[in-house]
């Protein structure tokens, strides 16, 4: 198996891109990273999309998008896994140029949502639950991770200002980030202050409804030299689902899906958790980051909140995360979140991250959750 590398990063602002199209979106991203690096063509594409059909009506993504991007007769195939389409299509990709099938692959995640109505976007995203056994009952996501919020600090003592720190975090990151949706610095105060949207979550404990695109470029590794000086290598990979229901699961309070892809990343790295420099963690609400830091083996159970509040997740921080703002600031158009984080990723590798720079990283890690945890991507890059 070779090992592969990303040599080129292109993405656009997340908002509401309410005058462009899905299509003109991810043509543009795609665009801006084979610019990046270097190449006017690709062997092959692959597409992260959660919800196209819905949001859009627009299926056959990988078509649209070579199509409208003059890429020719390759192949293109559009990837979906929840919200960690955009994790999973970079997965994908990563195969194809580490098995030798492809040389040059392009990635592209992608998602048009502010067309939809909010309560049809609502309905859309819940689509990625049970939605037999939580959805037909009235279960949105807002709903469900309200309940793990809930019990989470019924067992561990954790309190909503905890987790506030995780909004203020990455609202700071996302004011120095020119592709982020929010570009407020805000105050503790200001999330406690918000208004309750599924008790205990507030509103700044939750992503916003959004539109954006971002893509990455990937090569072998002892090729990669010939396109870019700063090759990032993608050092390993790992994904796992679980109970695709809250109401099947042994435990509510650990993410399995998690521990089990983050092991599997680990060992193809071969790398731990101490190792890694940045950490993007997949904070659609903020119960999930305090989560995922506990199941990707930084902090013990039920510490995930405390070491918010600490400031230890600040870019200078012991465990820095959301350096771009997350996808509370930056923003999370769900297919495309996964590639964002790996764009975002490499910025940081790159040092090229501004003033959100986390001091000299060499490794990072990127979590990408679909669902309530039920489909989990990680991916982890190594500086060469």
């Amino acid at each position: 198996m070779r090992k592969v590398a990303i040599i080129g990063v292109g993405a656009i602002p997340v908002g509401e891109h309410w005058g462009t199209s899905l299509r003109d979106m991810a043509v543009e991203a795609l665009l801006n990273a084979m610019d990046d690096a270097g190449v006017d063509k690709v062997d092959s594409l692959y597409v992260g999309n959660m919800a196209s059909g819905s949001f859009v009506e627009q299926e056959n993504l990988g078509t649209l998008i070579a199509d409208f991007a003059g890429l020719g007769h390759i192949p293109a195939v559009k990837i979906e896994a929840a919200c960690a389409s955009g994790g999973a299509a970079v997965q994908e990709g990563f195969k194809a140029v580490a098995s030798g099938l492809d040389d040059i692959v392009a990635v592209v995640g992608v998602e048009k949502m502010t067309d939809a109505w909010p309560t049809d976007a609502t309905r859309y995203l819940a689509y990625a639950s049970d939605a037999e056994y939580e959805l037909f009952n009235g279960a949105s996501f807002v709903a469900l991770n309200a309940l793990v919020m809930r019990l989470y600090m019924k067992e561990f003592g954790a309190t909503e200002e905890d987790f506030a720190h995780f909004a203020v975090n990455a609202h700071k990151n996302g004011a120095n980030n020119p592709y982020a949706m929010f570009k407020k610095v805000i105050k503790v105060e200001t999330a406690l202050r918000s208004p309750y949207i599924a008790d205990p979550l507030k509103l700044f404990d939750a992503s916003s409804v959004c539109d954006g695109a971002a893509a990455v470029i990937l090569a072998p590794l002892d090729k990669a030299k010939e396109f870019t000086d700063t090759p990032i290598e993608i050092a390993g990979i790992g994904r796992a689902v679980d109970t695709i229901n809250l109401a099947n699961r042994r435990e509510l309070l650990r993410l399995r899906a998690t521990i089990e892809a983050s092991r599997r990343a680990y060992k193809m790295a071969g790398v731990e958790p101490k190792d890694i420099d940045v950490i993007e963690v997949h904070d659609a609400f903020t119960i999930m980051a305090a989560m995922a830091l506990e199941d990707l083996g930084f902090v013990p159970k039920g510490q995930g909140a405390k070491v918010a509040s600490e400031g230890q997740i600040a870019v200078d921080g012991d465990y820095p995360i959301q350096t771009m703002g997350g996808l509370k600031a930056r923003g999370h158009p769900v297919g495309a979140t996964g590639v964002y984080q790996t764009v975002e990723a490499v910025w940081q590798l790159r040092i090229d991250a501004g003033k959100n720079q986390v001091p000299d990283p060499e490794i990072a890690l990127t979590q990408n959750i679909g669902g309530t945890g039920s489909n989990i991507t990680v991916n982890i890059l190594r500086r060469v």
